[in-house]
């Protein structure tokens, strides 16, 4: 438009000129923030589809060892860092109805995982000790001598000790174990003590982050039931209405996957490892729609399956290795039942490739056990931090803002 048209408008029609261009500016504004949120969001289940597909891929014999659940617990702690993110560069949007409701009810599933976290480091104690005494079995028959009756019936002693541990398991999962009080914490005696001294503190904070998840970090009660715990948690996790979607921008999405990834991880853990009155009945109703819940409801229906084997049914847990125990310990068993001494050389050639067997399958739970209970507790404290963390952070108000 030539100057002289500009000269000859009118103020009014200049200042409308204006406004149009800044109100083009905005809905351009609007859009791009609007369309970043859509790519962050989409983005979020992109990589929760991803990991889950990875973990879906093994074959049978990978499924539900200490190697995959060690990748489970990886991708919780992955999605659980990318959900913190995403409520954090939201958080003015994440303070409001309806959605910190939904970001407060994760939070308290969360706090119920808790117990789910410490039952599990108490069945990873147990399969210690099963551990032990399988090396009993171990040293008493893998050497170069000839192998003796002395040395069978150290061997059968531990054997017997061994199966009668994993059937008491089967009938209390871990009741005793249960009741030895540890914590996840670094200073139990410690952090009891300032949470009671303090409680009327000016460190609302510390407060929140000890105090208030001091009775959460001990070792579960007798009564304490797995399967329940399990169902408290997949309460009311229902996918969001059409109206909360709009309401939050699509938000609302993003907190019931993560729920559901809450609520699958703590079940395939409850699944895979010794724990109080285990039960897998949880049911996940998670349309298959979502691309994320393909593979993720995938592992669910193959987890079942393999519980519902025959040999699987009254297992004490479905952790590859308690399967590999089990059996070394039967074909243990057998074989120093039968053996007639002084052995045969086909004999003796049996007992060492046995050896062989339980030797391997020592070394898994060596190399296995305490990386597990490491990411088991690095699971506990990042839920409590990211809980304290993530409501400090939802309570402050816009305004009050710095």
């Amino acid at each position: 438009m030539p100057a002289t048209d500009y000269q000859s408008s009118s103020p009014s029609s200049l200042t409308q000129f204006g406004r149009s261009i800044l109100s083009f500016r905005r809905e351009q504004v609007h859009s791009m923030e609007g369309s970043t949120l859509e790519i962050e969001l989409d983005a979020f289940q992109v990589h929760v589809t991803d990991r889950f597909l990875d973990l879906s891929s093994v074959g049978q014999d990978d499924l539900l060892s200490l190697k995959w659940i060690g990748k489970l617990l990886d991708c919780f702690l992955v999605c659980q860092e990318e959900f913190k993110a995403i409520l954090y560069s939201h958080k003015v949007q994440a303070s409001r109805s309806p959605l910190d409701r939904m970001v407060s009810d994760y939070f308290e599933r969360s706090v119920k995982a808790l117990d789910v976290c410490n039952a599990i480091r108490d069945g990873v104690e147990q399969i210690r000790l099963w551990q032990k005494l399988l090396e009993i079995v171990l040293y008493a028959l893998d050497h170069d001598r000839s192998i003796g009756e002395g040395h069978f019936r150290r061997a059968k002693k531990a054997l017997i000790d061994l199966s009668i541990s994993m059937l008491d398991d089967n009938k209390d999962s871990s009741g005793s174990v249960a009741q030895r009080n540890r914590s996840f914490g670094r200073n139990n005696g410690r952090d009891k003590d300032h949470s009671h001294g303090n409680s009327h503190g000016n460190n609302n904070y510390q407060h929140r982050s000890l105090g208030h998840f001091r009775s959460l970090s001990w070792s579960v009660s007798r009564t304490w039931s797995a399967a329940r715990q399990l169902q408290a948690i997949g309460n009311n996790i229902n996918p969001p209405k059409a109206n909360d979607l709009i309401a939050t921008n699509g938000l609302a999405m993003t907190v019931y996957v993560m729920n559901s990834v809450l609520l699958f991880v703590m079940w395939a853990l409850v699944a895979a490892i010794p724990c109080q009155d285990r039960g897998l009945q949880v049911h996940f109703t998670i349309p298959r729609s979502y691309t994320w819940a393909i593979p993720l409801l995938a592992l669910h229906d193959r987890i079942l399956e393999e519980s519902k084997k025959r040999e699987r049914k009254n297992a004490c847990g479905l952790l590859r290795e308690i399967q590999q125990i089990e059996k070394s310990v039967r074909q243990m068993s057998e074989l120093a039942d039968s053996a007639q001494f002084p052995l045969t050389e086909e004999k003796e050639t049996e007992v060492r490739q046995r050896v062989q067997e339980v030797s391997k399958v020592c070394d898994a739970l060596k190399d296995g056990l305490d990386p597990l209970e490491r990411q088991v507790r690095e699971v506990f404290h990042r839920i409590v931090r990211s809980r304290t963390e993530g409501l400090d952070s939802l309570g402050s108000r816009p305004n009050n803002a710095e």
